[in-house]
């Protein structure tokens, strides 16, 4: 069977472009006993992946020049040699390596696919009740430990991760502040996810003043995606005691040297505050938790999400790359 690959043709230095990306045609073998053949209907694509763009030791290994790239995905099945699947299931991957290569067909051993309920709209999976929902949450709830009465300051806030974790503050009695570029991310986050405020770090340029007219009674944990001056801005107004979930450094992640900020340490030395970076694989033993909970406060209508959600297989590298730039208003998905 012939099919389209999207391959990494090149290791970007800084900022991807097209030319890191190229797609060819290629012939999928016949299914053997046991497999299961898949139709991607749904890619997500995230900030982590340009990372894995580089040929770094990192958590989870690089993507490999000439080799198809790879991301989270809801997919359809469309043969089966095998008594688990059959024809119209809709699944995902779950096996060692739980992702889709970016192409228009592939082959997967059964056991490394799990069936998903098709009532619920199949890009919440890669979405609030996929990896960034559970990242907010175990973020926030493990790492953060809200109380009643504290402020959330979110950077990257409009994002799949952030628009979560602000909503969740509230829910738990916190007051959500939210950092995001742009107007209209802004008032999203104000009007329709019921952040307390939010900030305008491309409208804003003394950030230290807007966090200090935001947050008047200081920040006690900071959800940082972002990194750079953004963080830097916000690490000056940290409460005695803050916890620092660690989420993502975006803002770093195209930087060719190693950017030299403000020394942080002594602030959280002198004020005890916690900064621990996390992944979400670090809690796949409790990711049925995580789940639960949030289809729960989705269910009482205490959580919204938004989507941006851009159609066509061959808009994939477009898609990612932007990301880098802020085309999308929480989560980006493609539509295959």
């Amino acid at each position: 069977m012939k099919i389209k690959q999207i391959l990494l043709a090149a290791r970007p230095k800084g900022l991807p472009v097209a030319n890191n990306f190229e797609t060819v045609d290629a012939i999928l073998p016949e299914l053997e006993e046991g497999e299961v053949m898949v139709k991607p209907l749904y890619f997500s694509v995230d900030p982590y992946m340009r990372g894995r763009m580089n040929d770094a030791r990192s958590y989870i290994p690089p993507f490999q020049v000439g080799e198809p790239i790879e991301s989270g995905g809801v997919a359809e099945v469309t043969h089966s040699k095998s008594t688990q699947f059959k024809t119209g299931d809709k699944v995902m991957s779950s096996g060692p390596r739980p992702f889709l290569p970016w192409a228009t067909a592939a082959i997967f051993p059964a056991a490394h696919l799990r069936k998903i309920d098709d009532s619920i709209p199949l890009t919440y999976y890669l979405g609030l009740l996929g990896v960034p929902g559970l990242t907010a949450y175990f973020g926030l709830v493990d790492i953060g430990k809200p109380k009643a009465g504290e402020t959330v300051v979110v950077s990257g806030a409009a994002g799949a991760v952030g628009i979560v974790v602000g909503q969740i503050a509230r829910i738990l009695g916190c007051r959500a502040v939210g950092i995001a570029g742009g107007a209209e991310k802004v008032r999203l986050l104000t009007d329709t996810f019921n952040f307390d405020a939010a900030i305008d770090y491309k409208g804003n340029h003394n950030m230290e003043a807007a966090i200090a007219a935001a947050c008047p009674n200081g920040v006690d944990i900071y959800f940082d995606n972002v990194g750079g001056d953004i963080s830097d801005a916000v690490i000056k107004h940290l409460n005695f005691f803050a916890r620092v979930p660690l989420c993502g450094q975006i803002a770093l992640y195209n930087s060719i040297e190693i950017p030299v900020g403000p020394r942080i340490q002594p602030i959280m030395v002198t004020r005890s505050i916690l900064m621990q970076g996390f992944i979400i694989g670090n809690y796949a033993s409790r990711f049925g938790e995580g789940f639960k909970q949030l289809s729960e406060w989705v269910k009482e209508g205490k959580i919204k999400y938004t989507e941006t959600v851009e159609e066509g297989f061959d808009q994939l590298p477009a898609a990612l790359l932007g990301l880098f730039s802020g085309r999308n208003s929480g989560k980006m998905v493609v539509k295959v």
